[in-house]
C-alpha cells in the first residue's frame, strides 16, 4: 500500500531523516508488530534535539509507516473510522466569525442528510473559537476557528466516519455550507 505522500516530504524535511531511512530505523526496531503507540515511541527515539514538536512528529511517522504497511488507509484513524476536513480563509475576526458560522447553521433541520444527536457545542481561548456536532450517523465535526494576522481560518474536521467515501460526503456538504458562510 503506497503511504500518503504528501506526509513524506513534510516528515523528511521536519525531522531530517528521509523516509526510507524511517523505514529501515522501524522494521529494525520490530515496528511491523508493535501497536500505534509504540510505533511512535520508537520514532521519537531517532529524532534528533533540533527537531520541533518531536511528539507530533513522531505520530506521523506511526501513522505513514502504518499506511505504507497496509495496517491503516491514508484518512484512517486508528480506531478504524475515517476522518476528513476542508478550510477556508475569512475576512473576519475570531467573534465575528464564529458568529457568522452560528448564524449560517444553527436553523438546519439537516445536516447532509443526518440530524444533530445532541445540542452543538461552543467553546474558545485566546486564539481559537470552536463549534463542535455530533450526527445521527456517528460522525462528529468540530470547526477550529484560528487567527490569521488580520483574518480567521476555518477548518471543518469531519470524524469517525465508517468509509473514505461518507468523508467525501461530508466534505462536499461542508464545502456547500462553507459557500453559504463566505456569501
Amino acid at each position: 500500500m503506497a503511504t500518503k505522500s504528501s506526509n513524506i516530504p513534510a516528515i523528511a524535511n521536519a525531522t531530517g531523516i528521509g523516509w526510507d531511512q524511517w523505514c529501515t530505523r522501524l522494521r529494525a526496531g520490530g515496528a511491523d508488530g508493535l501497536t500505534h503507540k509504540a510505533i511512535a515511541e520508537l520514532a521519537f527515539t531517532h529524532m534528533g534535539p533540533a527537531v520541533d514538536n518531536p511528539d507530533w512528529w513522531a505520530q506521523s511517522v506511526a501513522v505513514a509507516y502504518e499506511q505504507q504497511i497496509g495496517r491503516r488507509l491514508p484518512g484512517q484513524a486508528q480506531d478504524g473510522t475515517f476522518n476528513g476536513s476542508v478550510s477556508s480563509t475569512v475576512d473576519a475576526q475570531l467573534d465575528t466569525a464564529l458568529e457568522r458560522w452560528v448564524a449560517c447553521v444553527q436553523n438546519r433541520d439537516e445536516f447532509n442528510g443526518c440530524q444533530l444527536s445532541q445540542p452543538a457545542r461552543i467553546s474558545g481561548s485566546g486564539r481559537w473559537r470552536y463549534w463542535r456536532a455530533d450526527f445521527s450517523d456517528g460522525t462528529k465535526t468540530q470547526v477550529d476557528i484560528g487567527l490569521k494576522g488580520e483574518k480567521s481560518s476555518l477548518a471543518i474536521n469531519i470524524t469517525k466516519a465508517e468509509s473514505p467515501e461518507q468523508v467525501s460526503d461530508w466534505k462536499q456538504f461542508w464545502r456547500q455550507i462553507l459557500v453559504e458562510f463566505k456569501g
